[in-house]
């Protein structure tokens, strides 16, 4: 399957292997959650380790740990759409974080939608009834 079909394909394929996968990645990591600091969409989930949160914290900007490429990711870098730290909260057992953020760009996705505009969140599809996928 390619990477165009598992973002925009109607077919549900979800990768219940992603937690082992980023515990391979070698780094201590937690869940990371970015929510629109106005609206409470959930833009993205990721992972951040030490060094994600400590430049996330230092430059404001939301930071995660890239499981894929094993590397710091600093969401917009390369997109120009950063998200811009809010609030940095931590759940009860001290094994998330959320960054409540507010967009300085076009979108938080690193897809685009059909008029070619980044997606303003990850979560632009749903589970139907007869369990493919439909976007919103």
């Amino acid at each position: 399957m390619t990477h165009k079909e598992l973002e925009e394909g109607s077919e549900l394929r979800l990768d219940f292997t992603k937690l082992a996968k980023a515990s391979a990645c070698g780094e201590d990591l937690l869940p990371a959650v970015a929510q629109d600091a106005d609206s409470g969409e959930v833009l993205i989930v990721g992972y951040a380790n030490r060094l994600a949160l400590e430049t996330a914290l230092k430059d404001g900007k939301a930071t995660f740990w890239s499981t894929s490429r094993n590397e710091l990711w600093i969401k917009g870098a390369t997109s120009g759409d950063f998200l811009e730290i809010m609030q940095v909260l931590v759940n009860c057992e001290q094994n998330s974080i959320l960054y409540r953020v507010r967009p300085a760009g076009k979108g938080a996705c690193h897809t685009k939608d059909s008029d070619g505009r980044a997606r303003k969140g990850c979560y632009y599809r749903q589970i139907a009834e007869d369990g493919r996928l439909e976007h919103l």
